[in-house]
């Protein structure tokens, strides 16, 4: 399995930081002129762009031979991605709107876009937490970089590409590290997990995991906003660049913790976990106005690509299962009807009279289901040979 591990460079001169700045902006100028190409021409195979943009593209845009192959392929690889992406989403009117306006004109990548390096222009010295990097001004050698303890245990099973990335005036290498995936166990049942906004998880056990405080902090953060897009002053303006990443850097490190209690639960007990396929659900949803605010910025995704890739580490099976009715069907006897959905916290089954935590009762549902799904034979089952 494939992860990511995050370093920060820390460039000893400015001149440094200058060169990787300017490297950024030549490469990412380089790809808007091959993008062009391949729009205009249609080739957006990776050996037949560079055929034709290659040597324009050394010349231009002061490029080395593989930092120009690079560019190339980060072209066709952000075209073989909007192929993929409108492919999944063109349902409808809208899907077909959004492809007829994706294929007028050709990708546009930013000056402070992502550049992915390889080995031939990359060099790591884990020893002494530094990097060698190629630049436009020539190879920086020795650019001292800091991250976490595991991090740099996760950085020595290192393979493949890894991405130069500007943030904030701060600069930092995302690299791709190949661990060897565990085998799946055979679950001894599963733990239903209901995603929500008023409580981000509940569990089949009974566990609620409470989207309070993380609410708490989107409503003050939103009216902090509001308060200096009000003043509109230069002194408001830098607040604002310096709270932007704020509140989704609060919600990633609160999925996190929330992913690995669900994960080590499961572990602990050897449990599978059943989640919910909650893919085009905001297409699916109406809210009213002073709720689209809340459902958008609900990253529902993201804690469930979490939990899926820490499950993964640890050999714990996850299925996902169909929603439908899961808060609507009573896990004591199956009854189904929209009216024992007392309230958004109350469950009360007409038929048989079972009173539950309404979410408590939708992530027993899921548990059930994904059990039922397992015994029929789950794509991820692991094999009995």
């Amino acid at each position: 399995m494939k992860i990511v591990a995050q370093v920060k460079l820390l460039p000893v001169s400015v001149h440094d930081a200058d060169a990787l700045a300017a490297t950024l902006r030549a490469c990412n100028r380089a790809a808007n002129s091959a993008s062009e190409v391949a729009f205009r021409t249609g080739k957006v195979r990776r050996n037949v762009l560079q055929e034709a943009v290659y040597h324009r593209l050394k010349a231009d845009f002061d490029l080395g031979a593989q930092p120009a192959v690079r560019v190339v392929k980060k072209v066709c690889d952000a075209y073989a991605t909007l192929k993929a992406n409108l492919k999944a989403g063109n349902h409808g009117p809208v899907g077909s709107k959004r492809r007829a306006r994706a294929e007028s004109k050709p990708i546009v990548f930013r000056e402070d876009a992502a550049q992915p390096y390889d080995d031939r222009i990359l060099t790591w010295n884990l020893d002494q937490c530094t990097v060698s990097v190629w630049t436009v001004a020539g190879r920086i050698k020795h650019v001292p970089f800091v991250c976490s303890p595991e991090a740099l245990k996760l950085l020595q099973q290192r393979k493949g590409e890894s991405d130069l990335v500007m943030r904030d005036g701060m600069f930092f290498l995302i690299a791709t590290i190949d661990l060897p995936e565990p085998a799946l166990y055979e679950p001894r049942g599963f733990l239903g997990v209901d995603l929500g906004i008023i409580n981000i998880a509940t569990t089949s056990d009974g566990q609620i995991m409470s989207g309070r405080r993380t609410n708490r902090y989107r409503r003050r953060m939103n009216r902090l906003r509001a308060k200096l897009q009000r003043k509109r002053t230069k002194s408001a303006k830098r607040a604002l660049k310096r709270v932007r990443r704020r509140e989704s850097r609060y919600a990633t490190q609160r999925n996190h913790i929330i992913a690995k209690k669900i994960v080590h639960t499961a572990e602990r007990t050897s449990r599978g976990i059943g989640l919910e396929d909650l893919s085009g659900i905001r297409q699916r949803v109406t809210a009213r106005k002073h709720q689209r605010s809340r459902l958008h910025s609900w990253a529902f995704a993201q804690l469930g690509s979490f939990v899926e890739y820490k499950a993964q580490r640890a050999g714990v099976p996850v299925v996902h299962v169909d929603p439908r009715n899961t808060s609507r069907q009573c896990s004591e006897c199956w009854h189904t009807h929209r009216t024992n959905r007392v309230s958004q916290a109350r469950f009360a089954c007409r038929s048989c009279g079972a009173v539950l935590h309404a979410d408590h009762n939708g992530s027993r549902n899921i548990a059930h289901r994904a059990d039922a799904v397992w015994q029929r034979g789950a794509v991820n089952r692991p094999s009995t040979a």
